[in-house]
């Protein structure tokens, strides 16, 4: 049946009228030439592609396998597959996005758009037809595949001493004659109740609902004061629930946890692709976008606030409260995300010597930054920096695994966009940051995607027939466990990339240089755009029906973001003066989905007792929660960042020699004993395939 609102209708007996005020589908009949193509790239899941001229944008979608949700079927009417168009100049992809890259907005987007109440900026895909290169971000509620975010909360054990208290008292009914003014008669009842309130202050929205709220409670109010220094609401009668927000602001994705803060329970975690990842992939692009673009620091600003109060009334809404009863909060992020995040332009890290504006804890007014879906009187608190590029997400993670306080020296690897090392113990922590890129999380991969489902996360090759398996996300049974249609294989992620090319060493299609083995002759081993690659996933296992591969060129890739990483750990090993780790914690999201084995397998991480390998989930989200909890974490946080020494990469000495052999698989020098019988078996492997290559 077709809906009467649905002007596309044919006319025709017992066909529905056409309702006069809505615009007909519009028809481009515009001189397009199919045989130029332009650049269309999609974030935040990070595809890519040259697309023929006067194809729809989703059409383009459909062809690079970004899932865009479309009701209709591309009837223009049900307002599902709006997208927003990126404007500048992108350096970093080489193109120029426009609007004007598209066919003008037609009268029937308009009427709907208006209808449903969209915001201006966007377009709907499936009316917008690509005359140029263009930049588009899909929103999250457009997308048919939602991204996977993974940074629940881990289990911890905190002490509650929350930043933001609250207090109940009742003042006598006032009387003619009285002298003493409402705000006089409850501060001096605080001081009189609570030692520890005293020179008590007003924030200036509590102290308007003041006359209210003691009248409504009957005399009786909660107020809600921050460090006991100042009231920043007042609650009408007695009122026990305080909500606080740790937000840990990821290069790539952003995780908010709603938490009780006389508890400590999470009451709800929301989590979304950081709305950053349009204006580029890592923190050097973005600051390069800063620099580059007139307005650019503004527009990273304001669509990151704009994604914290949406996080923010999400996860409010999920819990059952309102976002403006959120009383406190305390964020982390990498210095740059820092940056951006209070306005100060992040020029200066990206130049040396890397200085960034504050180390300091910085405390602000939520709506002094345009967090409007906190409480008016809200504050956040934001942890230090430990140096230029090492910021106060691994601050997070100082607090969250505590390597100050341990006798054991310790490795903390935060693996991600910018991987975060930590070395230590009690005596001497040191730190360093290492610019490993984007690629260890799927981007910059010729079939790379972010983790969404469809995504590839597990791979095994067999090294006898060279055929392989794999595990998409939201499928727990192997690839060679299911029929091939049910598969809908769409991509790459970080964690499969890197499962993908230790299994390709280890079978010896690969050698420890990352060259292919050319004497291999197999179906699975083709060329692709003149580059030797690996079929994956053949296309009756795929979305698209194309094959999904690896190539030699993801290969580099991967070598220089794990040769980037690896060799920040050793200088760190060197100037502490250790050979050797007995533990290896990997912190953050990503790292919680890395296998060990094979993250050692090609040397991402130094050699150790693969039972002393372990993830701890999102560890700067979990030391964002423990500094909203307990105040004192906050104090210790300061001291503690001031402590940690900062190892600067050098790019003289054995900088250069380290990462050259870091590149190798698992490395060209530093001995990796714990994967003995993995090395010689792969060495066999190789030697065998070599004599018969000779023999034949």
């Amino acid at each position: 049946m077709v809906s009467s609102e649905d002007p596309s209708s044919t006319s025709g007996p017992g066909a529905p009228r056409r309702h006069p005020r809505i615009p007909p589908v519009n028809v481009h009949d515009g001189a397009f030439d199919p045989a130029r193509e332009h650049t269309v790239i999609f974030q935040p899941s990070g595809r890519r592609g040259t697309i023929p001229e006067g194809a729809t944008l989703l059409e383009a979608a459909r062809r690079l396998g970004v899932g865009i949700e479309s009701i209709c079927g591309g009837r223009q009417t049900c307002s599902k597959c709006y997208v927003r168009i990126e404007a500048g100049s992108f350096g970093r992809y080489g193109i120029e996005s426009t609007e004007a890259h598209l066919t003008p907005i037609g009268e029937r987007e308009l009427y709907y758009r208006e209808k449903r109440g969209l915001p201006e900026g966007i377009r709907y895909s499936c009316d917008a037809c690509v005359l140029g290169d263009v930049l588009v971000t899909v929103p999250e509620e457009s997308q048919a595949h939602k991204q996977i975010i993974r940074k629940s909360a881990t289990e911890r054990a905190i002490e509650i001493n929350p930043g933001v208290r609250k207090y109940y008292v009742e003042i006598p009914e006032p009387h003619l004659g009285q002298s003493s003014a409402d705000a006089d008669s409850v501060m001096a009842e605080l001081a009189a109740r609570f030692p520890e309130l005293h020179d008590l202050t007003f924030d200036y929205p509590a102290l308007r609902d003041l006359q209210f709220a003691l009248r409504a409670g009957n005399w009786g109010i909660t107020v809600s004061v921050w460090n006991e220094r100042e009231i920043v609401r007042v609650e009408p009668g007695y009122r026990e629930v305080a909500v606080g927000l740790a937000v840990d602001i990821g290069t790539t994705s952003v995780a908010a946890y709603l938490c009780d803060l006389r508890t400590g329970r999470v009451l709800a975690t929301e989590a979304m692709m950081n709305p950053q990842v349009s204006y580029g992939d890592d923190i050097m692009s973005r600051i390069s976008y800063t620099m580059e673009e007139d307005g650019g620091l503004d527009r990273l600003h304001t669509v990151i606030i704009a994604g914290l109060n949406d996080l923010a009334a999400r996860a409010a809404a999920r819990a059952g409260i309102e976002a403006s009863e959120i009383i406190d909060a305390v964020f982390v992020g990498n210095s740059t995300m820092h940056h951006i995040l209070l306005g100060f332009h992040p020029r200066y890290l990206g130049l040396a010597p890397f200085v960034p504006a504050v180390f300091s804890p910085v405390d602000f007014r939520a709506r002094d930054l345009g967090l409007h879906a906190l409480n008016p009187g809200a504050w956040v608190h934001v942890l230090p920096l430990e140096a230029g590029f090492v910021g106060a997400d691994n601050m997070g993670v100082v607090l969250a695994e505590e390597p100050h306080e341990q006798d054991e020296i310790v490795l903390i690897i935060d693996v991600g966009t910018n991987g975060e090392i930590l070395l230590g113990n009690r005596e001497r922590l040191l730190c360093a940051s290492s610019p490993t890129g984007p690629a260890l999380e799927g981007a910059q991969i010729l079939f790379g995607m972010r983790a969404a489902p469809g995504a590839i996360e597990r791979v095994r090759v067999d090294p006898a027939t060279l055929e392989a398996r794999f595990k998409v996300i939201g499928e727990d049974r192997w690839s060679d466990e299911l029929p091939p249609e049910q598969l809908g294989a769409r991509g790459i992620c970080g964690s499969g990339i890197i499962e993908a090319i230790a299994e390709l060493w280890k079978a010896g299609i690969v050698d420890d240089s990352g060259r292919w083995t050319s004497s291999l002759v197999h179906p699975r081993l083709i060329e692709h755009d003149g580059l030797p690659a690996y079929v994956l996933a053949w296309p009756g296992q795929t979305a698209l029906g194309d094959a999904i591969l690896v190539s030699i060129a993801d290969v580099r890739a991967i070598q220089l973001a794990k040769a980037a990483l690896y060799t920040g750990v050793r200088i760190l090993m060197g100037y502490r003066g250790v050979a050797a780790v007995g533990r290896i914690i990997l912190a953050g999201a990503f790292g919680s989905y890395i296998d060990p084995e094979r993250a050692m397998t090609i040397g991402l991480i130094p050699d150790c007792d693969l039972g002393q390998v372990y993830a701890v989930g999102n560890a700067a989200g979990d030391g964002a929660r423990i500094a909203l909890l307990n105040k004192a974490r906050r104090v210790e946080a300061a001291r503690v960042a001031r402590w940690v020494e900062h190892i600067t990469m050098p790019l003289e000495g054995d900088f250069q020699e380290i990462f050259m052999n870091a590149l190798a698989f698992p490395n060209a020098a530093d001995p990796f004993p714990h994967l003995e019988p993995i090395l010689a078996e792969a060495a066999r492997r190789r030697s065998t395939r070599e004599r018969s290559a000779v023999t034949a």
